[in-house]
C-alpha cells in the first residue's frame, strides 16, 4: 500500500505515531488494528471474511504480546518467532499458522508505510511447510448421484412435481459444478447478472472482482426452470435482487446454501465430508481433463495467480489406472 492511499483512505496517522509508539496500549493497538482493517478494505476492497480474519489473528497476537510482556507494536524477529512457536506448541494446525503469519506481515508492512513504525519486524519471518494436498475430486458416479436429488420429476400429465425450493437447491447444484463456482459467488448472484441467452453470467469474486463464466445447456436449463416457474413462488412479490433466494424470499446465504448440500449429501447417500467447494475442485479437474487450456480455466475460477489453477492438473486415480492399463504389457 503507497503512503498517497493511505492518507486517501484516512490511516496514516502521522500525527498520532508519536503517540502510538510511546503508548503501545491495549486501546491503542486496537485502534491501530481497526484503522488498518478500514485501510485495507479502502484500499483493496477486502472482504468480510478476510477482514474478520485480520481482527481474529491480530486481537489474538495483541493478547498474546499483553501476555509475554511483549511491545506488540515493536517486536523483535525473535519474539514473533516465539509467537509462531508456540502456536505450533499448541498444536494449531500449520494452514492456521501460516494465516497468522500472513497476517502479521500485512499489519507490519502498513505499519511501516504508514509511518507508525520504522522496521518490519515480520518481513523475515517464514512459517512452517504445509504438505501440498491435492485438491479433492468427487467421482463422476457420485456426481450423478448428488445432482439427481432434485433433479425434474414429472406426472403422467409432464407437470414438474418439485416444489419451488427444489427446483431452486437443483439449479444451485448444476450452477457450482457448471462453472466452479465458489458458494459465496453464487449467493451473491444477481438476477441480472444470468444471460440465458448468451448462456453465462457475471460472478463477484473475491475482493469484488467480476468475471464472466461461461454455463452448459444442462445448468441453464436447470435455472431458467427455477427463475421462471420456482423464485417466483419463492420472492412473493418482493423485489430482492438475488438469483437464488431463501423461502421468505430474500437472498439465500451461504450458511442456509451449506445446510441445503449437506441435505442432499444425505438423501445420495454419499459421505457428509464432501464440501461445496469440492464442486469448484471438481469443476477445474474435470474441464483440463477434457482437453481446456490452463489459461482458460484460470479466467473461469477467477484465480488471481496461475499457479493456484495449476493445482488442479493432477491426474486422477481412475484416469491414472486406465492408462496403466492401456500402456502397461501386461496390462
Amino acid at each position: 500500500m503507497t503512503r498517497k492511499a493511505a492518507e486517501a483512505a484516512g490511516d496514516t496517522l502521522q500525527g498520532d505515531a508519536p503517540d502510538v509508539q510511546k503508548d503501545a496500549s491495549e486501546e491503542a493497538i486496537g485502534a491501530l488494528i481497526e484503522r488498518f482493517v478500514g485501510s485495507y478494505r479502502a484500499e483493496r476492497n477486502g472482504s468480510e471474511n478476510t477482514l474478520r480474519a485480520y481482527r481474529i489473528d491480530l486481537g489474538d497476537y495483541a493478547a498474546w504480546a499483553k501476555r509475554m510482556g511483549v511491545d506488540a507494536l515493536h517486536p523483535t524477529h525473535r519474539q514473533l518467532r516465539r509467537y509462531l512457536s508456540q502456536l505450533e506448541q499448541a498444536q494449531y494446525a500449520r494452514s492456521t499458522v501460516n494465516r497468522r503469519l500472513s497476517t502479521l506481515r500485512t499489519f507490519f508492512q502498513w505499519l511501516n508505510v504508514a509511518g507508525i513504525v520504522d522496521v518490519d519486524p515480520a518481513s523475515a519471518l517464514s512459517g512452517p511447510k504445509q504438505p501440498q494436498r491435492l485438491p479433492r475430486h468427487i467421482r463422476p458416479e457420485d456426481m450423478v448421484k448428488l445432482l439427481s436429488v432434485y433433479a425434474k420429476r414429472l406426472d403422467e400429465e409432464g407437470r414438474d412435481l418439485r416444489t419451488p425450493s427444489e427446483m431452486r437447491n437443483q439449479a444451485i447444484l448444476e450452477f457450482l459444478y457448471a462453472c466452479g463456482a465458489r458458494i459465496s459467488e453464487a449467493s451473491g448472484l444477481e438476477l441480472t447478472a444470468v444471460d440465458f441467452e448468451a448462456g453465462q453470467c457475471k460472478v463477484l469474486g473475491k475482493g469484488g472482482k467480476e468475471r464472466i463464466v461461461p454455463l452448459h445447456d444442462l445448468a441453464l436449463a436447470s435455472m431458467r426452470t427455477y427463475a421462471l416457474l420456482g423464485r417466483p413462488q419463492l420472492v412473493q412479490g418482493k423485489d430482492c435482487p438475488y438469483f437464488f433466494v431463501s423461502t421468505r424470499g430474500n437472498q439465500m446465504g451461504t450458511d442456509a446454501m451449506r445446510k441445503m448440500f449437506k441435505q442432499a449429501l444425505s438423501a445420495a447417500s454419499l459421505p457428509a465430508t464432501i464440501t461445496p467447494h469440492d464442486m469448484r475442485h471438481t469443476f477445474a479437474t474435470d474441464v483440463l481433463a477434457g482437453g481446456a487450456d490452463l489459461r482458460s480455466v484460470q479466467e473461469m475460477l477467477g484465480h488471481a495467480s496461475l499457479s493456484t489453477t495449476q493445482l488442479y492438473t493432477h491426474t486422477t486415480p481412475e484416469r491414472l489406472g486406465a492408462e496403466h492399463r492401456r500402456a502397461h504389457p501386461r496390462g
